[in-house]
């Protein structure tokens, strides 16, 4: 049983801020995005981005439209240092991207940071130090004039290193780091003296990023802080007021929602919500909530899809099927009922009009999602019963898309002879829909397979992982001659020991099939799984097979 929480943790401390104004505020416009995945997302991941990776990730972000990009700390990172190098070097960055870099308030680290971003056209330089007093008294046993004096010298040796390369536009940011659970007056001081250091102008704004390092309370204590520093700080006619939510108490998007109507300019998060914890706020949601209230978020996630696939493929973690606007199931309809309203509406709708269909807040068109995924794709109130039977008959569970792909089969099925469809016979539909799927490529061993009775030689390998997948897939397009994309790529072992490989594959230009292998050697069931994926995809002169309808 859990603790009496007032004998351990007190409550957070209320703000005295009389007449605030945020709640009687609307957003009428987007703030300035800045996109903090290269560096405190990637930070957070349990194997950090290569060049390449960071690479993908930073021309995404650009496509997608932000302007504002923080792409490492390269002082701390040689990786990061020769990314910033790589993307200055080879003019990667558009004229109209400002790059951030990151850096602790020392000397050696903020000339090393210079070096990084030499010859760069714009470039936004942030300083941080933590000021709360937790960390002044705990982990640096720092007064507060220590604390001060050292976001002063910092920005005093950053102000030196800019003067002396005037051909470089500066921008400059201070965040006072763990400013949530800090005294405001003193938050105030410390922002006051590194204003007055720096000298911003209306012309030449500087930034002050205000973090809520840890979400230690209620969004409405986030805003009223946030509003206390808009109406008391200095220079505020010359400052970019930002903020940096963290997801601790699961209310970030709250939190920075009600930080823009208390005065906010600026949010910085990460796609999806990855980083330290639980993560930073997620910008999708916030863009998108925007948008879903008529204001255009300056960010274009016209392909969600395509933005997630980069967003898994580079960090390596999955997109809940459940996150808001981009997870699989986020318009699917399990309820009879849910489905009814969907489909009235989307029939009623008149084009031109303002989007009202019952359990739809957004367009899914809007977003690259198709009116058929909605009714039919994500609407599967027998997939979990089909799962359960899969998992006794064949030994093993489907990860979620295949269930929902497999789940249009069983549709098919049940739709067709208008009865219950027996667990065989299910299994023997899966067979037939993944294992017999009839095709162009057949199953040959380890090593070869064949296209149209041609030989594929094969990459040689004893372990089912995606490189392998990605190499296999490469051989057979050769042969094929159109693009084979791995997009996809899980295993599971079978109540038999035996290995089964899950593959999502794009051919040329389609939308992704899987396939689906099992096999004892691993590495037959990855050269199985892809023959599956090729087979079930369209290819030129193939007869599509058509599903037959086995009732118990």
């Amino acid at each position: 049983m859990m603790r009496n929480p007032s004998e351990k943790y007190r409550p957070f401390p209320q703000v005295k801020l009389n007449g605030r104004r945020w709640p009687t505020r609307t957003i009428e416009r987007a703030p300035i995005w800045m996109s903090t995945d290269l560096r405190d997302g990637n930070q957070a991941l349990i194997d950090p981005m290569s060049i390449d990776a960071k690479l993908e990730f930073f021309e995404m972000l650009v496509a997608v439209g932000f302007k504002e990009i923080e792409v490492g700390f390269p002082s701390a990172s040689q990786t990061d240092f020769d990314f910033v190098r790589k993307l200055i070097t080879e003019n990667r960055i558009p004229a109209d991207v400002t790059i951030e870099v990151l850096v602790q308030s020392r000397q050696d680290l903020i000339e090393r940071t210079f070096e990084a971003v030499e010859g760069a056209s714009r470039v936004i330089v942030h300083l941080y130090n933590a000021i709360s007093p937790s960390f002044r008294k705990i982990v640096f046993g720092m007064s507060k004039e220590e604390t001060k004096a050292l976001a002063v010298q910092g920005t005093r040796i950053i102000k030196e290193c800019a003067a002396a390369r005037p051909n470089t536009h500066w921008i400059y940011q201070y965040s006072p780091e763990t400013f949530s659970m800090t005294e405001l007056s003193f938050s105030r001081e410390v922002c006051d003296a590194v204003a007055q250091m720096w000298c911003p102008t209306p012309d030449h704004k500087m930034i002050v990023n205000l973090p809520a390092t840890v979400e230690a309370a209620m969004p409405n204590v986030f805003a009223d802080q946030i509003e206390w520093m808009d109406r008391n700080m200095g220079y505020r006619d010359s400052i970019v007021l930002s903020v940096h939510p963290h997801n601790d108490r699961g209310t970030a998007v709250a939190a920075a929602e009600l930080a823009i109507l208390a005065g906010a300019d600026r949010v910085e998060g990460c796609l999806f919500g990855n980083g330290e914890r639980t993560g930073n706020v997620d910008l999708v949601t916030l863009a998108m909530n925007l948008y879903t209230q008529g204001i255009d978020p300056g960010l274009d996630f016209s392909d969600i899809d395509g933005v997630r696939r980069v967003v898994e493929r580079c960090n390596r973690i999955p997109v809940h099927p459940r996150h808001p606007y981009a997870g699989d199931l986020v318009f699917t309809a399990f309820s009879g009922s849910h489905q009814d309203a969907i489909r009235k509406g989307l029939a009623q709708r008149e084009a031109g009009t303002v989007w009202d269909v019952p359990y739809l807040p957004v367009d899914p068109a809007d977003l690259g999602r198709s009116y058929d995924a909605v009714i039919r794709v994500n609407s599967q109130s027998g997939k979990g019963g089909a799962t359960y039977l899969l998992e006794r008959g064949l030994g093993f569970t489907p990860p979620r898309r295949v269930q929902i792909e497999f789940s249009h089969a069983v549709q098919k099925v049940a739709d067709a002879c208008g009865a219950e469809v027996s667990g065989e016979a299910i299994c023997a539909l899966f067979r037939r829909e993944y294992f017999d799927a009839l095709g162009p490529a057949s199953r040959a061993d380890v090593s070869t397979l064949r296209f149209d009775g041609r030989h594929v030689m094969l990459p040689v390998s004893t372990i089912a992982d995606e490189a392998h997948a990605q190499r296999v897939a490469a051989a057979v397009a050769e042969v094929a001659g159109v693009a084979i994309e791995v997009a996809s790529f899980e295993t599971a072992a079978t109540a038999k020991g035996e290995t089964a490989v899950f593959i999502g594959c794009r051919i040329g230009d389609q939308a992704m099939r899987f396939g689906v292998a099992v096999h004892a050697n691993a590495a037959q069931a990855v050269a199985d799984a892809i023959v599956s994926a090729v087979n079930r995809g369209r290819w030129s002169g193939r007869k599509e097979v058509e599903s037959e309808a086995v009732a118990a």
